[in-house]
């Protein structure tokens, strides 16, 4: 069986298998029914592993074990196999989640926040700096910055920047806008955003930016993230962010803002 390593590779993306794995699967679903040594033949899995690579595919929900000997294993039909991975993701996302929020109130956590306290005392204001990689990582961490914020939250962004900040972050500013942090939002408005401008004005000042295209957000005027790409020309996966904790620059920044600010003009 030839099959194309360019279709293995997505396959291996998109279903979270190994390599063995997706050779084995592929290697069932073109004979519909076979034994572990038949597929270790057709896929050229070693045939010490096969056995194992088999139960792992049994576990996730791509394949029937059959009564009987000799052994065999039955491909189920593709569209069966999306609609279990996607079950067993989500009981094991909620399994994940139920053990997460347990921790709350156990010594782990306690114990675990001790160990950072210590260690960050260690650690000067200028260390904690970063780059992250990937939108999402972005956006986790622009949402813990936001959580975190005391004082002021000012955010610059792009058009469509807006509406990803709209679906990200606003659980967690309106939670800050409710402890008396003062948030500014500053992005190009437009047809396609000017609802979420609308609906961001609940919990922060918002203006039109028309004469600078930029991403970044200040918290405090102490923590700083700026992202380095177009987001217009960048696939998400690549997008890219740097993070500092630096008053001085921080500060700056948003000194330089706050003149460019006076200029914009309010969303009504």
């Amino acid at each position: 069986m030839i099959v194309k390593d360019e279709f293995l590779s997505r396959l291996r993306k998109i279903f979270d298998l190994n390599l063995y794995e997706v050779k084995v699967w592929t290697a069932l679903l073109s004979r519909g029914t076979s034994t572990a040594g038949e597929l270790s033949n057709i896929s050229d899995v070693p045939r010490s592993r096969t056995y194992d690579i088999l139960e792992s595919l049994e576990k996730k929900g791509f394949i029937v074990m059959k009564l009987g000997k000799p052994i065999k294993f039955v491909a189920l039909k593709p569209e069966e196999v999306v609609e279990r991975v996607k079950k067993n993701l989500m009981q094991a996302a909620k399994d994940r989640s139920k053990r997460l929020e347990t921790l709350k109130g156990d010594e782990v956590l306690s114990e675990l926040n001790t160990l950072f306290t210590k260690g960050i005392k260690f650690v000067e204001p200028s260390d904690l700096s970063g780059s992250l990689r990937g939108r999402q990582n972005l956006y986790n961490h622009l949402d813990m910055m936001v959580r975190d914020a005391e004082k002021t939250i000012t955010i610059i962004t792009t058009a469509e920047g807006l509406n990803r900040k709209l679906e990200a972050l606003l659980p967690s500013l309106e939670k800050c806008k409710k402890r008396g942090v003062k948030i500014r939002i500053a992005a190009p408005i437009d047809n396609n955003n000017i609802k979420v401008a609308k609906a961001l004005k609940k919990v922060a000042e918002v203006k039109n930016l028309e004469k600078m295209k930029a991403r970044f957000v200040v918290i405090d005027s102490n923590q700083l993230m700026f992202m380095l790409l177009d987001d217009e020309k960048f696939h998400p996966n690549y997008d890219i962010g740097i993070w500092i904790n630096t008053e001085f620059f921080a500060q700056a920044l948003e000194q330089l803002f706050d003149l460019a600010w006076k200029e914009m003009k309010a969303v009504k």
